[in-house]
């Protein structure tokens, strides 16, 4: 495959997510294929982002976990919307997400958390994320409490943890082509439907 391979409408699947499956499954030559930066916003319309990975792709969106009273979990909380954004360098692609965001149920999350290494389940105990920190030392402490209190078993799930899912209203696809003449395909979606365009450069 070339490195910039054109994209046309005649190209695309006729859902955004089937399209996506396709190019996240030819993006397996990056170094972290799952890594994508995340906006959400205020009620004011103040924005903020990071990288974080998605851990659910499917036919209804894209999905991802954290601290539900982290700055980007208190954000959604008031402004259930976000974008996302996945950049697949090696090929020259982007795809952007836009739509609403929804927690995951919990049965969903019970089940991610339970894989995660251990340790990542007792950080997500012991994490104050996005908290002002005093000093390394304290989080350090709560690690050591967390690992006595579960020395004896499994790690639950904390309650302020789990995961989301963007469910999304429009998807653009992003081909690189030279001299900045790109491909840029666009869904919309339209009641149960999806209609698609081709925007300028």
């Amino acid at each position: 495959m070339a490195r910039w391979e054109p994209l046309d409408l005649a190209d695309c699947a006729a859902d955004p997510m089937a399209q996506f499956a396709r190019w996240f499954d030819e993006g397996g030559e990056m170094a972290d294929r799952e890594a994508v930066a995340l906006v959400t916003a205020t009620p004011a319309g103040h924005p903020s982002v990071r990288m974080v990975l998605l851990r659910l792709v499917d036919a209804a969106g894209v999905g991802w976990y954290t601290n539900y009273e982290s700055r980007k979990g208190l954000e959604l909380a008031a402004n259930p919307h976000a974008a996302i954004l996945w950049y697949c360098e090696p090929r020259g692609r982007q795809v952007r997400f836009e739509g609403a965001v929804a927690p995951l149920p919990a049965s969903a999350s019970d089940a991610y958390f339970a894989q995660r290494p251990r340790g990542h389940q007792i950080g997500a105990w012991a994490s104050h994320q996005s908290q002002v920190q005093a000093a390394r030392a304290d989080l350090e402490a709560r690690v050591a409490r967390l690992e006595e209190r579960f020395a004896a078993g499994a790690v639950p799930r904390p309650p302020h943890w789990g995961g989301y899912r963007l469910t999304p209203a429009r998807v653009e696809f992003f081909q690189q082509r030279p001299d900045r003449l790109h491909d840029r395909v666009v869904y919309q979606r339209a009641g149960a439907s999806w209609q698609l365009a081709r925007l300028d450069p």
